[in-house]
């Protein structure tokens, strides 16, 4: 097999050693040195050297957890680095060890069989650290409301049954009621309602007479607490985001202007995909990069699953939030797609497919640097407009009633 890479090197990246292997090719013959060193700076100081000593071009490590990402920030400059998937390079069975996994990296990338993940810049390093936190942080937000209404519901107060949000302005001034201990009557609800409600006062009352024990307000204080503290952790990396996204304010705007897509999914798109798509040959290898089409799975000529791919689970989930307000849009594309494939393929599919055209779009508009344009929701018609008036036709004439058709003036 041709050597693409005479001087090169596999890196077995663990939590506190990382195992080196320089593989030099001269007059057709391989030879190999294997190196053990810590994972502490001065020890990934020595690596450097080891390798800039050898004359090494290219090395090789897997994506193992966050092991490897200090590993590269040392070793980025002395070679060509090259962040393999585990999955792609696995060892045979029985060959697993530190030194054979390091050789093993070795021997793959000198003769070219090593399919490089794209790392970021640090900048969107940075910026899909902190999209990623917050994501969290609200998630543990989300499991803190629920905990407030199990603690409710134990003390028989139906507060979410009169209040849309537990902590919107209503129900947050009748949670600090019902923490302060004061009785509950038609005055107190009155100072608490904020806006129009569907309860009436009496209603409102008659829900929130319940059996409050100094316990549940002792829970109900220390999840507001949480609730209120991850609600400033929540701003903070948003205001620092703002900082972040300025380089590519453009990109960011132009982004906002499709369907569904609001300022936190542009974030996320812009953190997990990066503002150059010119990496990804069509918008199709971008959305299978991100599995949001059907994995090949095929044998004799029959297809033997329709499942997801697994792609980037960050991007797929923003994706799949922003498809749904966007399948409500009225008069748009994306409305239109979502109806028609829904009457075959069922609400889930169809909004999946939905959320792989706002992927679409988004590639177009980074790489054109364009705002979004919507085809209108009778593109579709326009499009199949023959074979739509067929099929009509046919059924129709199904019914026993004879058709005629002829243009409209």
């Amino acid at each position: 097999m041709e050597v693409v890479h005479p001087k090169c090197a596999g890196l077995d990246v663990h939590a506190e050693t990382v195992v080196g292997c320089v593989r030099i090719c001269e007059k057709a013959r391989a030879s190999y040195e294997v190196r053990t060193y810590s994972t502490t700076t001065s020890g990934l100081e020595k690596l450097r050297e080891w390798l800039t000593q050898q004359g090494v071009t290219q090395a090789a490590m897997e994506s193992t957890g966050v092991y490897w990402k200090p590993v590269w920030h040392v070793l980025e400059g002395a070679a060509e680095l090259v962040l393999a998937n585990a999955m792609q390079v696995r060892n045979l069975p029985g060959r697993k060890s530190d030194v054979s996994d390091a050789r093993w990296l070795a021997d793959l990338l000198a003769h070219g069989l090593i399919r490089g993940s794209v790392v970021p810049p640090t900048a969107f390093q940075d910026l899909r650290e902190l999209t990623r936190t917050r994501s969290q942080l609200l998630a543990e937000r989300g499991r803190h409301i629920r905990r407030i209404q199990k603690v409710l519901e134990d003390a028989n107060v139906k507060l979410t049954e009169i209040v849309s949000d537990v902590m919107g302005v209503t129900g947050r001034a009748l949670l600090e009621a019902l923490m302060a201990g004061k009785p509950i009557d038609a005055a107190l609800v009155t100072a608490c309602r904020r806006g129009r409600m569907k309860s009436t006062t009496d209603e409102m009352v008659e829900a929130l007479r319940g059996c409050v024990r100094s316990n549940h307000r002792f829970l109900l204080q220390m999840h507001i607490r949480q609730y209120d503290a991850l609600t400033e952790a929540v701003g903070q990396i948003e205001q620092r985001l703002k900082g972040l996204i300025e380089p590519v304010r453009s990109d960011f705007e132009r982004l906002t202007t499709i369907p569904g897509v609001k300022e936190a999914t542009a974030y996320i798109l812009l953190a997990e995909i990066g503002p150059d798509v010119s990496r990804f040959p069509t918008s199709g290898h971008l959305v299978s990069w991100a599995g949001l089409c059907p994995v090949n799975d095929e044998s004799a000529g029959k297809r033997r699953s329709t499942a997801l791919r697994k792609g980037r689970r960050w991007l797929k989930t923003a994706l799949i939030q922003a498809a749904w307000p966007a399948s409500r849009k009225t008069d748009s594309y994306l409305r239109a797609q979502f109806l028609r494939l829904r009457a075959r393929r069922g609400p889930k599919k169809a909004i999946v497919a939905v959320a792989a055209s706002i992927l679409t779009a988004a590639y177009h508009i980074l790489s054109r640097h364009v705002p979004y344009h919507d085809l209108g929701p009778r593109h579709f018609d326009d499009r199949d407009r023959d074979r739509t008036a067929r099929r009509l036709v046919r059924r129709l004439q199904d019914l026993g009633l004879q058709v005629a058709i002829k243009p409209a003036a």
